[in-house]
C-alpha cells in the first residue's frame, strides 16, 4: 500500500541518486558519493536550503544599447530599438546557468514546475519574462496561495492572459477563467450546463469583474502593475451555490486578495496542487489507491500549514511511496532534464569568456526547443501537455522528432563534443572515472556509470555488452592492464587514449539505451 510514512530503510548511494535526479538538474558521482553515506534528512535538507536571489542576467557583449554598457543589467533599464533580441538571449543564458552552475538545491526544479503551472508565454519584453521568472524563483518554496495573489496581477500575466484589457465596460474572462481551472481549483466533472462542480460559468463572470481595473506600466520605470479605480467594476459581486452564494463588496486594489483568499478555502485547490506535486515528481498515474493513500493526506498536510508548501514537499519526497521501485524509473526525463543531466553529472567545464559560455547555454536553449521544451515557451496556458495529456503523458516527449535529436546530442557530448567556436561541450568520462572506487576493475566502472546515468539497475546481458565495450575483444584482463597504464603516466596522450576511446564508445552506448530516457 502506498503510504506518506517516512522512509526508514537503508540509505545509499543508489537512492541519493533517485532523490536528486528527481530534484535537481543532475549532481556528479562526488556528490552521490557524499550523500549517500550521509542519510535522507541531510539530503533533504541541502535541498530546501535557504538561499539568497540570483545576481540578474548582464549585457555581456551588445555595444549599441544606451541604457546598459557592457557588463551591466538591462533587467531595470529602459528599452530602445533593437535590444530585445540579446535581452532575450541574455535571460536565456542566465536561466540555463543557473540550472548547471548553482547550488544543489531544489529551488530551479520548482521554478520550473511554477513556470508550467503560472505560465506566461509569447512576451515580447525580456523585462517582463525576468520579473515574472523572478517572481516564481522567490517563491519556489513559499505560499501557494500568496504567489497566486502575487501572479494575478504581475506585469507578463496582466499581458498574457489580458487581464490588462480587462475593464468595467469591457469584461476579458480569460484570467478568471484560468485562475479557477488551471491554477488552483482545476475543472472537474460537469454537473449541469456551465457547471464544472468546482465553479460554473457564473462564477467566471464574476470573477472576470473582481479582477478589473489592474494594468501594467512600463512608460516610467520600474515596470509595475498598477490598479485603475476608474476601470474597476465596483459593484458588488455575487459566486455561485459553488462557493455557497458568498459575496464579494467593492474593496478596490484590494478586492482580488479577498477572492483568492475565497477560492482557497475550497479543499479542491489543495488537492488540485497535491495532484500536479505528484504528476511533477512522483508518476503520472493516480488512481484510487494514490488518491487515498497519498494526494488526499497530502492535500491536509498542504492545508494545514496554510498553503506553505514546504512541509508537504518535503513529506512527500521522503514518503515511502517516493522510494517504492514502481516509483524509481518511472518517469521519461522531460527535454531539459535530458540534455542538462549528463552536463551537470560529468561536471563539464564551461568556457571562461562569459560571451562564449553565453553562446554555448543559448546552443543549449535552441536544443531543448528542437526537443519540444523551448525554456519559457510553454504552447499553451495549460503547460507542457506531457504533463497534464491522458493518457500518454510523459511518453509525449518521445517521437519521431524528438527521439532523433535526443540522440543527435547525446552522440555528440559523449563523443568528440558540441562545437562552438574554438570550444567543445564535452562529457570528460575520465576525470569521473578516476573518482571511483575501483577504475581498474570492468564490474565495479559498470557499476558506477550506471548509478550516474541510470535509474533501474541493469540485466546481466546488458552489463555483458557493456563490459564488452570496456575489453573491446582483446581479453577479459585488457581493461585493467590499460588503465593501469595510463594511471602511471596520466599526463602521456598515448597511454590516455585507449581509455578515453573505450569510455566514449561506453558511454555513447549506454546514452543511446532505452532505460537511459527514463527518471
Amino acid at each position: 500500500m502506498a503510504s506518506l510514512n517516512k522512509y526508514n530503510g537503508g540509505w545509499n548511494k543508489s537512492l541519493a541518486a533517485h532523490l536528486f535526479r528527481r530534484t535537481t538538474y543532475g549532481v556528479s558521482y562526488e556528490t552521490l558519493k557524499e550523500y549517500g553515506s550521509k542519510s535522507l534528512d541531510a539530503s533533504l535538507d541541502v535541498l530546501f536550503q535557504p538561499l539568497g536571489p540570483p545576481p540578474p542576467p548582464l549585457n555581456l557583449s551588445f555595444e549599441d544599447d544606451p541604457e546598459v554598457p557592457i557588463g551591466v543589467t538591462w533587467v531595470d533599464k529602459g528599452v530602445s530599438q533593437n535590444v530585445n533580441g540579446y535581452r532575450t538571449a541574455s535571460l536565456r543564458g542566465w536561466s540555463f546557468e543557473l540550472m548547471l552552475t548553482g547550488s544543489l538545491n531544489i529551488r530551479e526544479k520548482m521554478t520550473m514546475f511554477w513556470h508550467n503551472h503560472f505560465v506566461t508565454s509569447d512576451i515580447n519584453d525580456p523585462r517582463y519574462s525576468y520579473k515574472y521568472i523572478e517572481l516564481l524563483r522567490s517563491n519556489a518554496l513559499g505560499n501557494f496561495k500568496q504567489l497566486t495573489k502575487d501572479v494575478t496581477i504581475d506585469p507578463a500575466m496582466l499581458n498574457y492572459l489580458n487581464g490588462r484589457d480587462n475593464t468595467k465596460q469591457a469584461p476579458n474572462e480569460n484570467y478568471a477563467r484560468e485562475l479557477m481551472e488551471l491554477f488552483t481549483l482545476g475543472k472537474g466533472i460537469s454537473a449541469g450546463p456551465g457547471d464544472y462542480t468546482t465553479y460554473t460559468e457564473e462564477d467566471v463572470k464574476e470573477v472576470a469583474k473582481v479582477l478589473t481595473g489592474w494594468v501594467d506600466v512600463r512608460a516610467n520605470l520600474p515596470i509595475r502593475s498598477q490598479f485603475n479605480l476608474v476601470r474597476h467594476d465596483t459593484t458588488t459581486k455575487k459566486l455561485s451555490h459553488r462557493f455557497n452564494g458568498v459575496t464579494i463588496n467593492n474593496a478596490g486594489a484590494e478586492e482580488y486578495k479577498n477572492l483568492i483568499d475565497i477560492i482557497f478555502q475550497k479543499e479542491e485547490v489543495s488537492l488540485f496542487i497535491a495532484r500536479k506535486f505528484y504528476r511533477w515528481f512522483l508518476h503520472y498515474n493516480i488512481d484510487d489507491s494514490i488518491e487515498k493513500d497519498i494526494i488526499i493526506p497530502l492535500a491536509k498536510i498542504i492545508r494545514d500549514n496554510n498553503y506553505e508548501i514546504a512541509p508537504a514537499l518535503k513529506t512527500l519526497l521522503a514518503s515511502e511511496h517516493f522510494y517504492d521501485t514502481c516509483i524509481i524509473g518511472g518517469i521519461i526525463k522531460n527535454p531539459i532534464d535530458f540534455l542538462l543531466n549528463p552536463l551537470n553529472q560529468f561536471n563539464v567545464v564551461y568556457p571562461s569568456d562569459p560571451v562564449l559560455k553565453y553562446r554555448v547555454l543559448g546552443g543549449l536553449y535552441q536544443t531543448t526547443f528542437a526537443m519540444q521544451m523551448g525554456l519559457y515557451q510553454a504552447p499553451s496556458v495549460a503547460g507542457w501537455q506531457a504533463f497534464y495529456q491522458t493518457p500518454s503523458y510523459y511518453r509525449l516527449w518521445l517521437n519521431a522528432t524528438s527521439l532523433p535529436t535526443r540522440k543527435l546530442y547525446t552522440d555528440g557530448v559523449a563523443s568528440i563534443g558540441l562545437p562552438f567556436g574554438t570550444y567543445r561541450l564535452q562529457l570528460n568520462a575520465i576525470n569521473t572515472l578516476d573518482k571511483f572506487s575501483d577504475p581498474a576493475d570492468t564490474d565495479k566502472v559498470i557499476d558506477e556509470f550506471s548509478l550516474i546515468l541510470m535509474s533501474k539497475p541493469l540485466a546481466q546481458n546488458q552489463i555483458t555488452v557493456l563490459k564488452g565495450l570496456l575489453v573491446a575483444g582483446t581479453g577479459a584482463n585488457s581493461w585493467t592492464t590499460l588503465y593501469n597504464i595510463y594511471k602511471a603516466d596520466p599526463t602521456n596522450e598515448t597511454k590516455r587514449a585507449p581509455i578515453v576511446n573505450r569510455l566514449r564508445a561506453l558511454i555513447v552506448y549506454m546514452m543511446r539505451m532505452p532505460e537511459y530516457h527514463l527518471s
